[in-house]
């Protein structure tokens, strides 16, 4: 069945199906292995359970974002990369990349059939090319060759007869082809045959062929001249390539790669204009930004004595100086003679040797202000080798089908037959039908933006999620419980419909499929429903209800009652209206997809930006104004994606962006020292009379230090027991038993409390508890009011769901004073939010609003896109297709725009209220 676990965000859903269920699954594996391995592994903690019946093999896709691996992309992930370059290594036709003509390879008896066809009745010398452009004298070949008894030779294109101490300049390039035979094709058909074999065996199967009267003139270039080879060979330049093998396309193979970038598409070099930002400067002044201004070191020794040789001065303005002199300071040169040479490394030359040889951090920091990442000029970001490139199916070469979307590669695998040869669909046509049935699955996850050769670390969670669950449906496993955790993310409604069919394929092929979701439609499609609740956290971890989709309809919990209409996300009474003048407006963004567009974003209001997946909402927020908003602020180092220019920035003094990752990835972090409320906790406790008897200071009361926590694990409470294949395992502490502090720091109290005791209580008892420390309470009191009363102050990160380190990071920021002109930047806040939850976040949202601040949200969910100020409508379509503004305006207007794909979900959602 298709079964969907629900219920309020920190109910424990994700402790039911990842902890428990999944955690079994996976100990029982191990437990199939044998002792001998399982010495490796450790032992695996049964999970917390009485005892599970009926649990088939598990598979866990979850939304981690794939490895941060440059060398990953789609392609290679899904293993459709993989299948292409075998296509490509049996099944290509390849090209010589000087003339552009079908390379081939013969047999010998083909060689001859050829020369009988082409040269009957004509005299031709049968050439073996031993050496191809090397330096040397050569003269123990040439005595070699005069003992075998051969007699010409041909050198530079020149025939020549083999003399006794023959040798040639060694300084020079040389090229050597052995006559092997004269003959007149047609009069002794075997003595031809025997040649072309002797001439392969020592060409090392290539052959050449001239004509007999034109054997004084020809060069090698010359028409007359004619290759063949058991490799592929170019007939007229004589250029030849291996064989290819797989390897030959990929980028993580020397046999493939470019050999400038190493296949990774692109180079951290020196940027030309970071080097000198102001031309009006003298060198004196700090017109050359690395060195600085004036100082007395070597550099402006250097330079100095440069400037006597070329005519100029260190006082002279940049912009003064001839572009020769420039060119000679930026790049260095050396040039001239005796006194008069012109010695100088260059600038460009010195930070890229800091940056890229340097093993002082310091330094690499500095050098790396003056760098940039560009695209390799070598393989324009094909990442491969350019005879790799030359290797074409229909007229393609592999780097051009790894850059079509998946929609557009799937509709030339479709069409492959009727471009393909014959014999080209015969070796192929299996592998296309695995390729075209993997690009189908990606599709059905609504995938069809992307493209293969985009690299895996630029994915969201769920792209790769779905990502995993399109491989997982390819394999065509039968029998496995698959437990996915929100596969919706990221999803546009258009696309939900496509993801349910898929899951319920999983299904119907004989397995079951288990998902923690919070999506309305995925609830309703399912065969059974259980919804966790009725709180979260200490109020939660109970089954309120379980049955059908129609059975939840009809009982009484908060899921029921969204789902049922009873409750409802209301739609504010009256937008606020944009103000005159109030605009921050962005022009000519056009990095990845983006079609060249302007960014009017009014300030004040709560805006969401919407469009279906890929369309380039994040390329847009999150890469282009995010950080250029953070440079004219904070002056940070991010660099922006290409836009060419930004107004109204004065009206902003503060921007934050809360996106999608964890706040910590050890039990050492929590909410409470992610919100810095500890610190003030530490503060408290350092001031209590036993404290101060004992002379503890603050730092007694951290768990991160030595002193007051417990040596046996550190202060973590718990021990990590490294799985070596598998992830790390966490057990309680037996010293401290979790309390993460030794028995003289918990002797410390606090109205009887021990600052352990302060840990494990809920925020909501907090509040409480310190309602006369000010600073503690208003941290304490903004986390209650995100909806995290639930959770307990010193819970670990590794335990937060998704959800719920949103919500620390949002309420953090709520504790912060804000200025009125802040702008937040909010990527999905609703992952992992349940309907209750989504209205206590858009209460918050609408506080931060009020005061003044403008508040940016990219969303798919339409609870807040109906409930917001703005909308920004990206689209039409994702990837190529994408890229441009469709709509902007009210909820109501882009409700009426017809060519919007969001407002036609959104008209639906705002008849329906």
């Amino acid at each position: 069945k298709l079964v969907v676990i629900t219920g309020v965000s920190g109910s424990g859903k994700s402790s039911l199906a990842f902890d428990t269920v999944y955690a079994e699954g996976q100990r029982r594996y191990l437990e199939s292995f044998s002792a001998y391995i399982r010495q490796f592994l450790g032992n695996l903690e049964s999970p917390d359970v009485d005892k599970i019946e009926g649990l088939s093999p598990v598979i866990a896709i979850e939304q981690k974002t794939t490895n941060r691996n440059p060398r990953s992309t789609v392609g290679t992930v899904t293993e459709i990369y993989d299948l292409l370059r075998l296509l490509y290594a049996r099944a290509a036709d390849a090209y010589s990349h000087e003339t552009g003509n079908l390379m081939v390879k013969m047999t010998d008896e083909q060689v001859v059939e050829t020369i009988q066809q082409n040269f009957d009745g004509k005299k031709i010398n049968i050439l073996a090319p031993l050496v191809r452009s090397r330096k040397g004298h050569y003269r123990e070949l040439f005595e070699t060759l005069g003992k075998q008894g051969f007699g010409k030779v041909r050198i530079g294109g020149v025939l020549t007869d083999i003399k006794k101490d023959m040798q040639l300049d060694r300084y020079k390039i040389h090229d050597i082809e052995l006559v092997v035979d004269r003959a007149k094709v047609g009069t002794d058909n075997k003595r031809l045959f025997e040649s072309i074999q002797m001439a392969m065996k020592m060409g090392e199967g290539t052959v050449l062929l001239m004509e007999h009267e034109q054997d004084t003139s020809t060069t090698l270039n010359s028409p007359k001249t004619y290759w063949y080879s058991r490799n592929l060979m170019d007939a007229v330049s004589g250029i030849s390539y291996d064989v290819p093998s797989p390897n030959t396309f990929s980028f993580n193979s020397p046999y493939g790669y470019c050999p400038k970038c190493l296949g990774l598409a692109q180079l951290t070099e020196v940027n030309d204009n970071a080097l000198v930002p102001d031309k009006t400067l003298s060198i004196n002044k700090g017109a050359i930004a690395p060195v600085g201004e004036f100082r007395d070191i070597w550099i402006f020794k250097q330079l100095r004595e440069l400037g006597e040789k070329l005519g100029f001065t260190l006082a002279d303005a940049w912009e003064t100086l001839a572009p020769e002199t420039q060119d000679i300071i930026i790049n260095g040169t050396e040039k001239g003679k005796g006194k008069q040479k012109v010695s100088f490394s260059g600038i460009k030359n010195f930070v890229s040797e800091q940056y890229h040889g340097s093993v002082s951090e310091k330094i690499k920091e500095w050098a790396a202000e003056f760098m940039h990442i560009a695209t390799c000029d070598a393989c324009n970001g094909m990442r491969l080798k350019p005879e790799s490139l030359q290797f074409k199916i229909g007229g393609k070469h592999i780097a051009e089908l790894a850059d079509m979307d998946i929609k557009t590669l799937y509709n030339w695998v479709e069409e492959a037959p009727n471009i393909l040869s014959n014999k080209q669909l015969t070796i192929g046509g299996e592998v296309l039908k695995e390729i075209g049935k993997r690009l189908d699955f990606l599709l059905e996850v609504g995938l069809d933006y992307l493209s293969l050769d985009r690299p895996s670390k630029t994915l969201s969670g769920g792209e790769a999620q779905r990502i995993r669950l399109a491989t997982q449906i390819g394999s065509q496993l039968m029998g496995v419980m698959y437990i996915l955790d929100e596969p919706s993310i990221g999803l546009h409604q258009r696309d939900n419909e496509r993801l349910i069919n898929s899951l319920k394929n999983l299904r119907d092929i004989g397995n079951s499929v288990l998902v923690v979701e919070h999506d309305k439609d995925m609830m309703l499609e399912s065969d059974y429903v259980i919804d966790f609740g009725p709180g979260a956290g200490v109020y939660g971890g109970n089954v309120v209800t379980q049955g059908t989709p129609a059975d939840l309809l009809q009982a009484t919990s908060s899921t029921a009652d969204f789902l049922s209409g009873k409750r409802s996300i209301a739609i504010p009474a009256a937008r606020r209206q944009p103000k005159p003048e109030q605009y921050l407006i962005l022009e000519g963004a056009t990095g990845n997809n983006l079609q060249n567009v302007t960014l009017k974003l009014p300030l004040g209001l709560l805006v969401c930006v919407t469009g279906v997946s890929g369309s380039g909402k994040s390329t847009l927020i999150n890469e282009t104004l995010y950080p250029i908003l953070n440079h004219y602020i904070y002056k940070a180092k991010d660099k922006p994606l290409y836009y060419s220019a930004i107004h109204g920035l004065e009206k902003i003094n503060k921007v934050i962006q809360i996106d999608q990752s964890p706040i910590g990835r050890t039990p050492r972090s929590n909410a409470a020292t992610y919100t810095n409320v500890f610190s003030y906790i530490r503060d408290l406790f350092a001031q209590m009379p036993e404290a101060q008897i004992r002379g503890y200071k603050v730092g007694r009361f951290s768990f991160n230090v030595k002193g007051g926590r417990c040596e046996t694990c550190e202060g973590a409470g718990l021990q990590a027991i490294e799985m070596n294949f598998l992830p790390t395992v966490y057990v309680t502490c037996e010293k401290c038993q979790g309390s993460r502090y030794n028995r003289e720091t918990l002797e410390v109290r606090y109205k009887g409390k021990s600052i352990n005791d302060v840990l494990n209580m809920t925020v909501a008892d907090a509040v409480d508890f310190f309602d006369a420390q000010p600073r503690i309470k208003r941290v304490l009191q903004t986390l209650n009011e995100v909806g995290l009363g639930y959770i307990t102050i010193g819970q670990p990160a590794t335990t937060l769901s998704g959800g719920e380190a949103q919500r620390v990071k949002i309420a953090t920021e709520l504790a912060k004073k804000d200025t009125g002109n802040t702008i937040y930047i909010l990527d999905e806040p609703t992952t992992g939010l349940h309907f209750q939850d989504i209205e206590t976040l858009l209460g918050v949202i609408t506080r931060l609003v009020e005061r003044g601040n403008t508040v940016v949200v990219i969303e798919h969910n339409m609870d807040v896109i109906k409930y917001a100020d703005y909308l920004i409508d990206i689209g039409p379509e994702g990837g190529r297709r994408g890229g441009n503004i469709v709509v902007e305006g009210t909820p109501e207007q882009v409700a009426a725009c017809e060519a919007s794909v969001t407002g036609q979900f959104l008209k639906k959602e705002l008849i329906s209220r």
